[in-house]
């Protein structure tokens, strides 16, 4: 039977990178993984099919050869007799020899050592994400919040391993206390050791007898709690910080999620951010633009006076230096830009209305050609 073309096999096109082989490979691999199809001899072709297709496509030689010669090209390049074999060979997509710890882990119960810690600890708390609404004056010198919330907190009473005492456990039927369920399939290729954690004891290898009046053996409890948070300076609407350790606490004593905390910016009754910089508006009144004046502008520490220069322009900006946001985790500061806008009133008297026609009039009121 003649062979498939390799590029075929799996699923990428004859320019395709390294990177775009290798991840079209382990896409392949995890599909038709023996673990994963047990007494699936198709699969298990498939699986060794695509592994033949990468292991020529990945060797710069071997793929020169082929793309020159097909597959008369390799008649004296050896194939693969067993998984074992296949694993032996790609250290850089299954992370080691056969049984060692790789990219197939999460679903076929990782390496002993991962499973030990598993059995040491009860399950994972879940993360916690929450939104906080800060101001661009809170932006722009960082700031600290006190913010309450409900979560799982460890059972104060049992330390949280959700046992009435070190005495109220005993052995899991199940699996005899190893934490861990062990399939054996058989295929073609050898023989197979699924390894999957004891769902009959979450994969402690221990059942709790007398569970924790307090906890009802959950080792946790709901619970209310202020956590403080360090906001930085220059924060953007959107980022976010993550406190480790700090959301829900795990059954059984197992470690606990984490808190998000994304940022929310409140809009601003003056300014709009520009990076580090603030914008904002400033409206004069023609006679101010022409003949100069001092105003008092609103900054974000506070209110500050500004100098307009005689013959300003509108949609000129004003620049006050380091009148910003502080910059996030460096020193110095964005300015704060000033427009300036020249006021037009809607509405006149007939004495304004007169006066304003003799202006016009004058030599300098007209626009120069």
């Amino acid at each position: 039977m003649a062979k498939r073309d390799y590029y075929e096999i799996l699923g990428v096109g004859k320019s395709a990178s390294k990177d775009e082989i290798k991840k079209a490979y382990r896409k392949m691999a995890m599909q038709y993984h023996p673990d994963r199809n047990p007494g699936d001899k198709a699969a298990e072709e498939k699986f060794k099919e695509a592994a033949e297709a990468y292991e020529v496509l990945n060797n710069d030689e071997k793929r020169a050869k082929y793309d020159r010669f097909g597959h008369g090209g390799l008649k004296n390049d050896q194939g693969f007799n067993n998984v074992n074999d296949i694993f032996s060979h790609f250290s850089d997509i299954f992370g080691g020899s056969f049984g060692g710890s790789s990219i197939f882990d999460d679903f076929f119960g990782g390496s002993q050592q991962q499973r030990s810690r598993q059995r040491a600890t009860g399950q994972p708390g879940s993360d916690l994400k929450i939104s906080l609404k800060i101001t661009l004056e809170e932006i722009a010198t960082g700031t600290t919040k006190k913010v309450k919330i409900k979560k799982f907190s460890k059972c104060s009473t049992c330390s949280g391993t959700g046992a009435k005492s070190s005495s109220a456990f005993k052995t899991c039927s199940v699996c005899n206390g190893t934490g861990e369920i062990r399939q054996v399939s058989k295929s073609i290729f050898g023989q197979f050791v699924n390894i999957a954690p004891c769902n009959n004891c979450s994969g402690t290898g221990k059942i709790i007898s007398e569970p924790c009046t307090s906890c009802s053996g959950d080792g946790r409890i709901q619970d209310e709690t202020t956590i403080k948070l360090n906001v930085p300076a220059g924060v953007f609407d959107g980022n976010y910080m993550t406190l480790r350790g700090e959301g829900n606490a795990g059954k059984n004593g197992g470690p606990a999620g984490d808190i998000i905390v994304l940022f929310e910016e409140v809009p601003h009754q003056f300014f709009t951010r520009d990076g580090d910089n603030v914008i904002y508006d400033l409206y004069i009144s023609y006679p101010e633009a022409v003949l100069g004046t001092e105003v008092e502008v609103p900054t974000l520490t506070g209110r500050a006076k500004l100098k307009i220069e005689p013959g300003t322009q509108p949609g000129k900006f004003l620049k006050m230096r380091e009148k910003g946001i502080q910059h996030l985790n460096s020193h110095g500061a964005g300015d704060q830009l000033v427009k300036i806008n020249i006021h037009v009133p809607r509405n006149i008297t007939a004495k304004e209305k007169e006066f304003l026609k003799e202006l016009q009039k004058l030599p300098n009121m007209k626009v120069p050609e």
